[in-house]
């Protein structure tokens, strides 16, 4: 099979397209022949990498829409020809990937493959953190970090759904504001003196929820337009950068910080991920849930893919059609 494989750290470069051995299956995993999977910020912080955890031959990526190939025993809960999204356990830059089936979800018939495609990581992650990690209420107003994005595009969305009383985006410049405006947010600003603008938008009370993945110095900003009681969930570090937060900003304003990681619960808390996947489907047939594609590159292509994430010029989700 064909797949993208790095044997060392470093920039797009280090992506190798090369034929490889198809993978194998054991108990209780399933063979995928994949059709589509997607570039994920944290995908390009694996290909940078930590050389404490280096683990060479890799092949990078989170999650993959594919067709059922194989599966180990009669026993499992799939068959040959299911068509299904999945986080596979070595990687999703292939033409064959196999997976635990615990983290292996059917499609359903009504919903198209190349929507869903697009939106694994991402349509799970923002699910659980609006639903779950802090859930939206109806008079909240919330504060979406880098909501352009893939991540941020999906939480506009389930903020609008779930009534949120006011979305505020921001982004690193206003040419990608018509997207944010688009999916439903009120109110789009840039990093510059952003809490400011928060103060003046909610008259001073500042904003309920904050969903960070950037960290560094848009959380310790995010802290100062923060309402007493209010939360903000960390759960990227796309500024490269950790964030410093003083136990006094916490304390006597009642304010709760969360982290929150996808990859760490698909390791450690599988079962949480099958609790969301149905209504994540019934969400994605809907005619109104939109997922912005930025670019469809071939797996041949994968350089090219990563170039584009690293500009942080895109919109939407980049997509690897195989």
């Amino acid at each position: 099979m064909k797949a993208i494989v790095i044997h060392e750290f470093g920039e797009a470069e280090v992506l190798n397209y090369i034929d490889c051995s198809e993978p194998t299956l054991t108990k209780g995993e399933v063979l995928i022949r994949t059709t589509y999977t997607s570039v994920n910020y944290a995908d390009i912080k694996n290909r940078t990498g930590n050389k404490a955890k280096a683990n060479f031959p890799m092949i990078l990526g989170l999650d993959v829409a594919g067709v059922v190939e194989e599966v180990f025993d009669d026993n499992s809960n799939f068959q040959k020809g299911d068509q299904v999204i999945a986080f596979p356990k070595n990687g999703a830059y292939a033409e064959f990937v196999v997976a635990k089936e615990q983290l292996v979800f059917k499609i359903p018939s009504d919903v198209p493959i190349d929507k869903v495609a697009a939106v694994p990581t991402v349509s799970f992650l923002a699910y659980m953190l609006t639903h779950q990690i802090a859930a939206i209420g109806q008079h909240d107003a919330v504060l979406i970090h880098a909501a352009s994005g893939g991540v941020g595009t999906m939480l506009i969305q389930m903020a609008k759904k779930l009534g949120a009383k006011q979305i505020i985006g921001t982004v690193s410049n206003l040419e990608k504001a018509p997207i944010v405006y688009q999916l439903g947010a009120n109110h789009v600003l840039t990093y510059d003196q952003f809490s400011t603008q928060v103060h003046e938008l909610t008259e001073g009370h500042g904003v309920d929820i904050v969903f960070d993945s950037i960290a560094g110095a848009i959380t310790e900003e995010s802290l100062n337009c923060l309402a007493p009681y209010g939360t903000l969930v960390q759960f990227g570090n796309s500024g490269g950068r950790a964030g410093n937060i003083k136990t006094s900003d916490l304390h006597s304003s009642c304010r709760t910080i969360k982290g929150f990681s996808l990859g760490t619960t698909r390791a450690s808390k599988p079962e949480m991920l099958q609790q969301v996947a149905q209504a994540i489907f019934s969400l994605i047939k809907e005619d109104s849930f939109q997922v912005p594609i930025a670019k469809i590159f071939a797996l041949e292509e994968m350089k090219k893919a990563h170039e584009l994430m690293e500009s942080r010029k895109h919109q939407g989700k980049i997509l690897i059609k195989i």
